[in-house]
């Protein structure tokens, strides 16, 4: 029912930055909670960070001071600035919505979007 297309990634330099993008689409009403998640070969899929549609929002310690989420309400968008890129920032990022709540709740996830940090 709900539709996430992320957007941005890329391949940047150690110290760079990059901001990612990730459009909602469907069925998106209700949808409480959006933010990101990344995997890097052979690792366990990790939050990165969260935001609520009260704007309330949650950092993996291994980002925090570095990337900042935010989110546009009324385009059904959040967006992670991602500053001081390091090598171990290397992963696939992918887009989490989390919709409803109780028996209704359901979680959706995008396909993905690489992001490469070079020496």
């Amino acid at each position: 029912q709900v539709q996430l297309v992320e957007s941005g990634g890329g391949l940047v330099q150690a110290g760079g930055s990059l901001r990612l993008s990730c459009a909602a689409s469907g069925s998106i009403f209700s949808i409480n909670v959006m933010g990101w998640y990344r995997q890097a070969p052979g690792k366990q899929r990790e939050l990165v960070a969260i935001i609520t549609s009260g704007g309330i929002t949650n950092y993996a310690d291994s980002v925090k001071g570095r990337f900042t989420i935010s989110r546009d309400n009324a385009k059904n968008t959040v967006y992670l600035q991602m500053n001081i890129l390091k090598l171990e920032d290397t992963a696939v990022y992918y887009c989490n919505a989390a919709k409803g709540i109780g028996p209704t709740y359901a979680r959706y996830w995008g396909q993905g979007t690489q992001v490469t940090v070079s020496s």
